[in-house]
Protein backbone atom coordinates (compact mmCIF):
# COMPACT_ATOMS: atom_id res chain seq x y z
CA UNK A 1 0.00 0.00 0.00
CA UNK A 2 1.34 3.32 -0.78
CA UNK A 3 1.41 6.33 1.53
CA UNK A 4 -1.19 8.36 -0.43
CA UNK A 5 -3.76 5.56 -0.23
CA UNK A 6 -3.52 5.40 3.58
CA UNK A 7 -4.59 9.04 3.88
CA UNK A 8 -7.61 8.35 1.65
CA UNK A 9 -8.75 5.82 4.26
CA UNK A 10 -7.50 7.49 7.40
CA UNK A 11 -9.02 10.99 6.91
CA UNK A 12 -12.67 9.81 6.40
CA UNK A 13 -12.24 7.38 9.29
CA UNK A 14 -11.02 10.14 11.66
CA UNK A 15 -13.74 12.58 10.50
CA UNK A 16 -16.40 9.92 11.07
CA UNK A 17 -15.02 9.08 14.51
CA UNK A 18 -14.91 12.75 15.55
CA UNK A 19 -18.45 13.36 14.23
CA UNK A 20 -19.69 10.30 16.09
CA UNK A 21 -18.18 11.48 19.38
CA UNK A 22 -19.53 15.01 18.94
CA UNK A 23 -22.99 13.65 18.00
CA UNK A 24 -23.03 11.35 21.02
CA UNK A 25 -22.29 14.14 23.51
CA UNK A 26 -24.56 16.59 21.77
CA UNK A 27 -27.47 14.11 21.87
CA UNK A 28 -26.73 13.18 25.44
CA UNK A 29 -26.85 16.82 26.49
CA UNK A 30 -30.22 17.44 24.82
CA UNK A 31 -31.86 14.23 26.01
CA UNK A 32 -34.69 14.81 28.44
CA UNK A 33 -35.09 12.05 30.95
CA UNK A 34 -38.73 11.28 31.65
CA UNK A 35 -39.42 9.53 34.92
CA UNK A 36 -42.70 7.83 34.12
CA UNK A 37 -42.76 5.71 37.24
CA UNK A 38 -42.89 8.67 39.61
CA UNK A 39 -45.50 10.39 37.45
CA UNK A 40 -47.57 7.20 37.34
CA UNK A 41 -47.26 6.79 41.12
CA UNK A 42 -48.37 10.39 41.62
CA UNK A 43 -51.40 9.82 39.40
CA UNK A 44 -52.26 6.61 41.25
CA UNK A 45 -52.07 8.47 44.57
CA UNK A 46 -54.29 11.24 43.22
CA UNK A 47 -56.73 8.63 41.91
CA UNK A 48 -56.85 6.91 45.30
CA UNK A 49 -57.46 10.25 47.05
CA UNK A 50 -60.22 11.16 44.61
CA UNK A 51 -61.83 7.76 45.10
CA UNK A 52 -61.81 8.37 48.88
CA UNK A 53 -63.35 11.81 48.32
CA UNK A 54 -66.04 10.28 46.12
CA UNK A 55 -66.82 7.64 48.74
CA UNK A 56 -66.99 10.31 51.45
CA UNK A 57 -69.37 12.38 49.33
CA UNK A 58 -71.52 9.32 48.64
CA UNK A 59 -71.68 8.48 52.36
CA UNK A 60 -72.55 12.08 53.18
CA UNK A 61 -75.28 12.03 50.55
CA UNK A 62 -76.70 8.78 51.92
CA UNK A 63 -76.63 10.06 55.50
CA UNK A 64 -78.37 13.26 54.39
CA UNK A 65 -81.05 11.21 52.67
CA UNK A 66 -81.47 8.99 55.74
CA UNK A 67 -81.95 11.95 58.07
CA UNK A 68 -84.36 13.56 55.63
CA UNK A 69 -86.59 10.48 55.54
CA UNK A 70 -89.67 10.62 57.68
CA UNK A 71 -90.75 8.03 60.20
CA UNK A 72 -93.27 5.42 58.94
CA UNK A 73 -96.13 7.16 60.79
CA UNK A 74 -95.36 10.52 59.13
CA UNK A 75 -94.93 9.21 55.59
CA UNK A 76 -98.58 9.62 54.63
CA UNK A 77 -98.94 13.12 56.05
CA UNK A 78 -97.59 16.03 54.14
CA UNK A 79 -95.75 13.97 51.53
CA UNK A 80 -97.07 16.12 48.73
CA UNK A 81 -96.18 19.38 50.49
CA UNK A 82 -92.65 18.19 51.29
CA UNK A 83 -92.13 17.20 47.65
CA UNK A 84 -93.35 20.61 46.53
CA UNK A 85 -91.01 22.28 49.03
CA UNK A 86 -88.06 20.21 47.79
CA UNK A 87 -88.81 21.10 44.16
CA UNK A 88 -88.75 24.80 44.95
CA UNK A 89 -85.48 24.55 46.89
CA UNK A 90 -83.40 24.14 43.72
CA UNK A 91 -84.97 26.06 40.86
CA UNK A 92 -83.25 25.62 37.49
CA UNK A 93 -81.22 28.66 36.44
CA UNK A 94 -80.54 28.31 32.72
CA UNK A 95 -78.44 31.48 32.62
CA UNK A 96 -76.06 30.30 35.36
CA UNK A 97 -75.71 26.95 33.61
CA UNK A 98 -74.95 28.69 30.31
CA UNK A 99 -72.31 30.87 31.93
CA UNK A 100 -70.60 27.87 33.56
CA UNK A 101 -70.69 25.54 30.54
CA UNK A 102 -70.44 28.14 27.80
CA UNK A 103 -73.47 26.64 26.06
CA UNK A 104 -77.20 26.43 26.51
CA UNK A 105 -78.24 23.72 28.96
CA UNK A 106 -81.74 22.23 29.02
CA UNK A 107 -83.27 21.33 32.36
CA UNK A 108 -82.83 17.66 33.28
CA UNK A 109 -80.57 16.96 30.28
CA UNK A 110 -78.71 13.87 31.52
CA UNK A 111 -76.05 14.37 28.83
CA UNK A 112 -74.59 17.20 30.93
CA UNK A 113 -73.17 14.44 33.16
CA UNK A 114 -69.64 13.47 32.07
CA UNK A 115 -69.83 10.04 30.45
CA UNK A 116 -73.51 10.07 29.47
CA UNK A 117 -74.32 10.49 25.80
CA UNK A 118 -77.59 10.33 23.88
CA UNK A 119 -77.80 6.52 23.82
CA UNK A 120 -77.04 6.11 27.52
CA UNK A 121 -79.55 8.87 28.28
CA UNK A 122 -82.10 6.81 26.34
CA UNK A 123 -81.30 3.76 28.47
CA UNK A 124 -81.92 5.78 31.64
CA UNK A 125 -85.21 7.05 30.23
CA UNK A 126 -86.39 3.46 29.68
CA UNK A 127 -85.79 2.91 33.42
CA UNK A 128 -87.88 6.04 34.17
CA UNK A 129 -84.79 7.99 35.24
CA UNK A 130 -85.42 11.21 33.35
CA UNK A 131 -84.28 14.00 35.67
CA UNK A 132 -81.10 15.07 37.44
CA UNK A 133 -82.87 14.57 40.74
CA UNK A 134 -83.87 11.01 39.84
CA UNK A 135 -80.35 10.17 38.68
CA UNK A 136 -78.84 11.69 41.83
CA UNK A 137 -80.98 9.37 43.95
CA UNK A 138 -80.07 6.08 42.25
CA UNK A 139 -77.22 3.91 43.39
CA UNK A 140 -74.13 3.23 41.32
CA UNK A 141 -75.28 -0.40 41.14
CA UNK A 142 -78.56 0.73 39.54
CA UNK A 143 -76.60 2.86 37.04
CA UNK A 144 -74.53 -0.21 36.18
CA UNK A 145 -77.74 -2.23 35.75
CA UNK A 146 -79.01 0.39 33.29
CA UNK A 147 -75.73 0.19 31.36
CA UNK A 148 -75.79 -3.61 31.36
CA UNK A 149 -79.28 -3.53 29.84
CA UNK A 150 -77.77 -1.85 26.78
CA UNK A 151 -75.48 -4.74 25.98
CA UNK A 152 -71.78 -5.46 25.90
CA UNK A 153 -70.62 -2.17 24.40
CA UNK A 154 -71.85 -0.16 27.39
CA UNK A 155 -69.87 -2.17 29.96
CA UNK A 156 -66.76 -0.01 29.44
CA UNK A 157 -68.42 3.01 31.06
CA UNK A 158 -67.86 3.81 34.73
CA UNK A 159 -71.01 5.27 36.32
CA UNK A 160 -69.51 5.70 39.80
CA UNK A 161 -69.65 9.52 39.65
CA UNK A 162 -72.90 9.97 37.72
CA UNK A 163 -75.25 10.31 40.73
CA UNK A 164 -72.89 12.85 42.30
CA UNK A 165 -72.66 14.88 39.07
CA UNK A 166 -76.43 14.74 38.65
CA UNK A 167 -76.85 16.02 42.21
CA UNK A 168 -74.58 18.99 41.46
CA UNK A 169 -76.66 19.74 38.35
CA UNK A 170 -79.94 19.35 40.24
CA UNK A 171 -78.74 21.66 43.01
CA UNK A 172 -77.49 24.22 40.48
CA UNK A 173 -73.85 23.93 41.50
CA UNK A 174 -72.67 24.61 37.95
CA UNK A 175 -69.20 25.93 38.74
CA UNK A 176 -68.47 22.92 40.96
CA UNK A 177 -69.71 20.54 38.27
CA UNK A 178 -67.60 22.16 35.54
CA UNK A 179 -64.55 22.16 37.81
CA UNK A 180 -65.04 18.48 38.68
CA UNK A 181 -65.48 17.56 35.01
CA UNK A 182 -62.35 19.50 34.02
CA UNK A 183 -60.32 17.58 36.61
CA UNK A 184 -61.77 14.21 35.54
CA UNK A 185 -61.78 14.10 31.77
CA UNK A 186 -64.15 11.46 30.38
CA UNK A 187 -64.90 10.37 33.90
CA UNK A 188 -61.38 9.17 34.39
CA UNK A 189 -59.03 10.40 37.08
Amino acid sequence: MDFDTIWCWLIPLLVGLICGIIGYYWGKGKREVIDTTSELDALKDKNAQLQKDLEACTKKLESTRNTAEKSPADKGKGAVSSLAAEASVFPFDADAAKVAFGKRVKQDDLKIVEGIGPKIEGLFHTFEIKTWEALSEVSVAKCQEVLDSGGERYRIHDPSSWPMQAKMAYEGKWKDLVKWQDEHKAGKF
